[in-house]
């Protein structure tokens, strides 16, 4: 089904959100709300949206997560408060792995001022970020390329993980259960990132607040294996409660720098 640049502009600030409102709609693309309705109901025939009382939701897929580029430009801004909270707290001269992943990426360029840092990376963004940092040595993992976003998995990834043994894993990952379980996608990602948890001596999650209650089809580990938790939003009562009781810290990025919040 064809869709004008309007719709178009409209299903990307959906996705971008997670959800917004019919008001919210017409007051950002300066329409009526008659206007907007019609919309949705064209990206809903379309299956590219799904309604809810009162708003519009992005459909997730369980299955398949969505391309790299969208997953950049998607909560940009959270990320990025989300990495300057993760960079703040990463001491100058640790050892860090740092997996595939939008919100990971988007900390390498906030370490580019750290010192004497060593990185052990399966992703090749953030390795070509990090070697703008001539303070910073940067291991690359070998193995199979991806070519949608330049993450490196496989067998030879997996055992190259195994040879270290670092002060901070940092991860991203594409959905937490209600249940404490992290995942994603991909299973030869999953195995890397599983090797990256066990071969930390800490492991910080980065993940904006729309990773909570994401679905996602593999199991990657129990979220109680996480020290802490760097988000943009205080999470859902549950979640809060989840957190608690595992003893996982969480951390919520502000808008300005240095005004932290913990739970």
């Amino acid at each position: 089904m064809a869709l004008n640049p309007r719709q178009l502009a409209m299903l990307q600030a959906v996705r971008e959100h997670g959800s917004l409102k019919t008001e919210s709609l017409a007051e950002q693309f300066a329409t009526t709300l008659q206007t907007v309705r019609r919309d949705i109901q064209r990206l809903s025939e379309a299956g590219a949206l799904e309604r809810f009382h009162g708003g519009v939701r992005a459909i997730d897929s369980s299955t398949r997560n969505t391309a790299h580029a969208e997953r950049q430009r998607s909560r940009a801004q959270a990320k990025q408060r989300i990495a300057r909270a993760v960079a703040a707290a990463i001491p100058h001269g640790a050892s860090l792995f740092m997996n595939i992943g939008t919100t990971v990426e988007a900390i390498a360029t906030e370490l580019l001022h750290h010192q004497g840092l060593r990185v052990v990376t399966n992703n090749l963004h953030v390795a070509s970020t990090l070697a703008g940092n001539p303070s910073c040595e940067v291991v690359i993992a070998g193995g199979s390329v991806r070519h949608e976003d330049l993450g490196v998995v496989g067998e030879a990834a997996l055992s190259f993980i195994h040879q270290f043994k670092v002060d901070i894993g940092l991860i991203g990952i594409s959905g937490i259960d209600a249940d404490g379980t992290l995942r994603d996608f991909d299973m030869r990602e999953v195995m890397v990132a599983r090797a990256i948890v066990e071969r930390s001596r800490q492991v910080w999650l980065a993940a904006d607040h729309s990773k909570f209650g994401r679905a996602a089809m593999i199991e990657m580990a129990p979220l109680r294996l996480v020290h802490t938790v760097f988000t943009d939003q205080p999470p859902e009562p549950a979640f809060e409660r989840l957190l608690r009781d595992i003893d996982v810290r969480c951390v919520v990025a502000p808008a300005e720098p240095g005004k932290e919040t913990q739970t």
